[in-house]
């Protein structure tokens, strides 16, 4: 009954945030901002497979992380390096599910590009605001989210695909509206994309350790 009532609560908490907490008292903010990413790591926990303790466990450090996150990004760089440790968590468990085609390992390259394009971007804007401290951390940033994307893909699982690729999403807006350019509604857009992908990347543990999982099939080396 609580798996089947979470992902309501989950929604519900999560446009309460969105739409309705104040930016102040930011005590206030950052608990309701938690509140959803505790919901995502409960659900996730209950719905992991008995079959993938590794797994769920890495997954589940990984999503404990970015809460940590969310938490701390108050403090830029400590907040960053919280999602740094989650990511690398993510890329371990979706690693350990590799499912190769040439078609999936191909898709490095876009992502490789648009790393490079938005990493090439960020690092100028850093430069002219004289934020130079900041640029090392962003990069190793871009290449672990990068890596991260690139596993859930590799592993063939819809549900990690796409919540890897919101993920990316969110801090791709999250970055450009912080250091090159203001994006109208991006606090809005930042959190519907982020409680997406985190809610996604949670519900595609089950699916690794289901006998039917939702994934592009692997056809030969296609």
């Amino acid at each position: 009954m609580i798996k089947k009532w979470l992902p309501f609560l989950i929604l519900i908490m999560g446009f309460i945030y969105i739409f309705l907490i104040p930016d102040e008292p930011t005590g206030i903010k950052i608990l309701f901002k938690l509140i959803p990413m505790i919901l995502i790591i409960y659900f996730a926990y209950l719905i992991k497979p008995v079959n993938k303790k590794k797994l769920s466990t890495i997954m589940l450090l990984g999503l404990f992380f970015c809460m940590l996150g969310d938490g701390l990004l108050i403090w830029f760089v400590v907040g960053l390096t919280a999602f740094l440790i989650g990511h690398i968590f993510y890329t371990i468990g979706f690693f350990t599910q590799w499912n190769f085609s040439r078609s999936r390992a191909l898709s490095i390259l876009p992502i490789a590009v648009y790393a490079f394009v938005m990493g090439g971007q960020l690092v100028d804007s850093l430069q002219s605001s004289n934020q130079t401290s900041l640029i090392l951390p962003v990069i190793i940033y871009i290449v672990a989210i990068s890596a991260m994307f690139w596993s859930a893909i590799m592993s063939g699982n819809l549900f990690a695909m796409f919540g890897s690729g919101l993920f990316v999403i969110s801090d791709s807006i999250l970055a450009w509206n912080k250091f090159v350019a203001p994006i109208t509604f991006s606090g809005e857009l930042i959190m519907i994309t982020y409680y997406s992908a985190q809610f996604l990347i949670a519900f595609s543990i089950n699916k690794f350790g289901s006998s039917f999982s939702p994934s592009i099939t692997n056809k030969a080396s296609i």
